[in-house]
């Protein structure tokens, strides 16, 4: 078999197994967020993000629409999914750093 033959019939569908694994390697990560969110933090905070759900209401869940929570800080975010406030429960050994940061992602797509 010359090279060129081989290099067709070989690398060629390996680069493209790759390359596929790359491209749908990267939506995948950004539904880890809305994942996690379903996961974590919807029974209080409401899929929609306004936390007016029945636990969120007796919980005070804050809506993640509000300007003031959309002006805080990505850090300051990771920090209170990190460490809980008042009756929400910290998450910061429960998750890894990667996946506070997706779920900060997702907190974002809520803004008006």
């Amino acid at each position: 078999m010359n090279a060129k033959r081989y290099c067709t019939r070989i690398w060629a569908p390996t680069l493209l197994c790759f390359a596929g694994a790359a491209l749908f390697a990267l939506p995948a990560r950004s539904q880890t967020g809305e994942a996690l969110y379903k996961a974590k933090c919807a029974a209080c905070h409401g899929a929609d993000g306004k936390g007016q759900t029945a636990t969120g209401k007796a919980m005070k869940a804050g809506d993640f629409a509000a300007p003031e929570v959309q002006k805080t800080s990505d850090a300051d975010l990771g920090a209170i999914i990190s460490n809980g406030k008042d009756k929400m429960p910290a998450y910061g050994k429960s998750l890894k750093a990667d996946q506070i940061q997706g779920l900060v992602a997702f907190i974002r797509s809520f803004k008006n």
